[in-house]
């Protein structure tokens, strides 16, 4: 099979598309065609050396979706021909094939594409975990989501509005903004715009918001915290470097700061992140929004284009 291996640490280029052997599923183990692989931007970390170091040479990627080719002697869930998307992967994503343990591997609808199924594992269960499990958000909350045309913001306006919240989505282009908009965002504002905070103060009377989700901590962070209401909480999903804040911002409104990683999900979460995504996709509730879909030769380009300005939607490599 064709494989994307990296033998070494560093710039998009290191990436290279080789033919490698077909892996083979050990006893816990489901062995799936891929039909699509998903681009996220901790792909780029890893591959950089910024975000762990995996042993050399590997296959970049987490989230995949295609159908079961073969599966180990003790796995239950799953038989050969089922459609599936995986969450995290045994032997990497940007591949023809992939190895996952069956507790990685989870059901994909009928209703939903391959393309969408390879957008859910990083994207869809970071805006669950921090929407949910960090910021513990309720029905009436009104919600701020900062970049929310790309692929943690869009499911996380999906996912606000699915479940009662007053959502306000940022995006820095015209295109985005639309995005946004027609992903169910109540207001949409331009993060560019100087003035979109006093815009921000304007939609909830003054009050501010409830929840924030923050993609880029290190330019937004110290703003954040100006428009949040009393109890209001941030949570930091992305961030690309340092930042100042006043503390008193914080503590004049009993506000919180909390941070999170999907890595540092439990079981237990992770099982209910997942059965919440496929109840949202077979009810219709989430849809995946595919930006770019790529070549698996591609995937230095869709290393550069997932981190450039200007989000939109999901980058897929399709096989």
């Amino acid at each position: 099979m064709k494989a994307i291996r990296v033998h070494e640490l560093g710039a998009p280029e290191v990436m290279r598309l080789e033919e490698v052997p077909d892996p083979k599923p050990a006893p816990t183990q489901v062995l799936i065609r891929v039909r699509a692989a998903g681009v996220n931007p901790v792909d780029t970390y890893i591959r950089a050396g910024m975000y762990g170091t995996p042993p050399l040479p590997y296959t970049p990627g987490m989230d995949a979706a295609g159908e079961v080719e073969a599966v180990g002697a003790h796995v239950k869930r799953f038989a050969v021909g089922d459609r599936v998307y995986t969450a995290g992967t045994v032997s990497g994503a940007y591949a023809e094939k992939v190895l996952c343990e069956e507790s990685q591997v989870h059901p994909l609808p009928k209703q939903a594409s391959f393309q969408q199924g390879a957008s859910l594992g990083v994207p869809y269960a970071t805006a669950f975990r921090a929407l949910f499990q960090r910021a513990h958000a309720l029905p009436g909350d009104t919600v701020l989501v900062h970049g929310a045309s790309g692929g943690v913001g869009t499911a996380a306006v999906q996912l606000a509005r699915a479940a009662g919240m007053t959502v306000i989505g940022t995006a820095g282009t015209d295109k985005g903004r639309t995005l946004v908009e027609a992903q169910g965002a109540h207001h949409v504002l331009d993060h560019k715009d100087p003035g979109y905070i006093d815009r921000l103060k304007d939609i909830t009377g003054g009050r501010g918001v409830d929840v924030i989700l923050e993609m880029l901590a290190n330019e937004n962070l110290g703003k954040d915290l100006t428009v949040l209401a009393p109890k209001g909480r941030v949570v930091v999903i992305g961030c690309r470097g340092s930042v100042e804040i006043n503390p008193r911002d914080a503590m004049s409104k009993d506000a919180s700061i909390v941070a999170m990683s999907l890595f540092n999900a439990s079981e237990a979460e992770k099982t209910s992140i997942h059965a919440a995504l496929v109840a949202g996709l077979e009810n219709g509730t989430l849809r995946p929004v595919i930006g770019r879909e790529m070549p698996l030769s591609a995937a230095a380009e869709a290393h550069k284009a997932v981190l450039e300005a200007g989000a939109y939607g999901k980058i897929v490599l399709v096989p």
